[in-house]
């Protein structure tokens, strides 16, 4: 976390993953070549390693998509987002390697420039046989390439947090045309089967995950139906909060996120400044709510980060009645303080 933008240096986690990654992709293609060049006596090295790179790609693109809600089924894969866009520079760059192997193979042999040929070749976009897939794949590795190039957080900085967060959220466009670009490529070109069943193996994961993860988040949202009298949200009972975390909910439409620290109770907005990530899914380390994702922290009873830092966050009005916490539907703007409720079930009731 930063007051202003500066340089992040790789530091020993950075390094290790970056090594692995790189390795896991070198050990990849190396075995996707040699499977390739041993099961087809027709294939040559250049398509054996345009393949491999385009499948590579295709295979880092899934896991992206796949980190987020396995992170939200299971907190074990909660450190994958910190590297994530590492993920994403590579897949890119497997991307590129791919479709600049392709161009050169099979468009620079002639007398028009490569990619002109690739542009205007002869197709028929009603019939999949003859569809020119090379459009859907350049649609894709255009996204990518912006997704790429804003990656740092400078360009978070420069184009704040609403507009960088739905510059990325492109990577879902780009999936469907890649994976049309992959399906209709498999349909057109005769090749070894690795390619659909990878395509096949990648659309179920990322759906299936997707919806469960959905369909989970759905049935948690539902537990906290129950309304007092006054208008308050009862959400859980505080014993169900473990020490130091949070228990989420939706409040008229809002994520929120109830902590316990202390013997107290605080309720903030879900959403972080930095990159929307979900603070309910952090934890209080130094007194303050901790983003899982890049570790921004918020005060708990006024959502304002601690000084120098200016980040703020919504707070809601919290109770807490025979051990059951109330939320007030109403937000607080941002940077708010409300008095923590207390816990103490021994004693009288703590009204707002």
């Amino acid at each position: 976390m930063s007051a202003f933008y500066r340089a992040v240096n790789w530091n020993r986690q950075k390094y290790i993953f970056d090594g692995l990654l790189a390795a896991t992709v070198l050990g990849y293609l190396g075995l996707f070549i040699s499977l390739s060049l041993g099961q087809d006596s027709n294939a040559t090295l250049e398509t054996a390693l345009i393949r491999g790179l385009g499948s590579g790609a295709l295979v880092l693109l899934t896991v992206i998509l796949a980190v987020g809600p396995l992170a939200r089924l299971d907190r074990r894969f909660v450190p994958l987002l910190y590297n994530r866009r590492h993920l994403g520079v590579a897949m890119f760059l497997l991307a590129l390697g791919h479709a600049s192997f392709a161009v050169i193979q099979f468009h620079a042999l002639g007398d028009v420039n490569p990619v002109v040929s690739l542009l205007t070749g002869g197709a028929d976009f009603h019939d999949p046989a003859t569809f020119p897939f090379e459009w859907l794949g350049l649609a894709g590795l255009v996204i990518l390439a912006l997704m790429a190039a804003t990656s740092h957080d400078f360009w978070l900085a420069t184009l704040t947090a609403p507009v960088w967060k739905g510059l990325h959220m492109l990577v879902y466009p780009a999936y469907v045309v890649l994976v049309g670009h992959v399906a209709l490529g498999s349909l057109q070109q005769p090749g070894p089967p690795l390619p659909t069943l990878l395509l096949i193996a990648s659309a179920a994961l990322v759906l299936g995950l997707q919806l469960f993860a959905g369909w989970r988040e759905r049935g948690l949202d539902r537990q906290q139906a129950s309304v007092a009298a006054e208008g308050w949200i009862a959400v859980c009972d505080a014993s169900e909060i473990r020490e130091g975390r949070a228990r989420m909910a939706l409040v008229s439409g809002e994520r929120i996120a109830v902590f316990r620290y202390e013997g107290r109770i605080s309720c903030v907005s879900n959403v972080c400044q930095h990159q929307n990530g979900p603070l309910g899914e952090g934890k209080i380390v130094d007194g303050c709510i901790t983003c899982p994702w890049h570790g921004y922290q918020y005060l708990p009873d006024s959502g304002q980060s601690p000084p120098p830092f200016t980040e703020k966050i919504p707070t809601f009005n919290v109770r807490v009645i025979e051990g059951r916490v109330y939320v007030d539907p109403r937000p607080n703007l941002p940077g708010t303080r409300v008095e923590p409720a207390l816990i103490n079930p021994g004693g009288p009731r703590r009204s707002a």
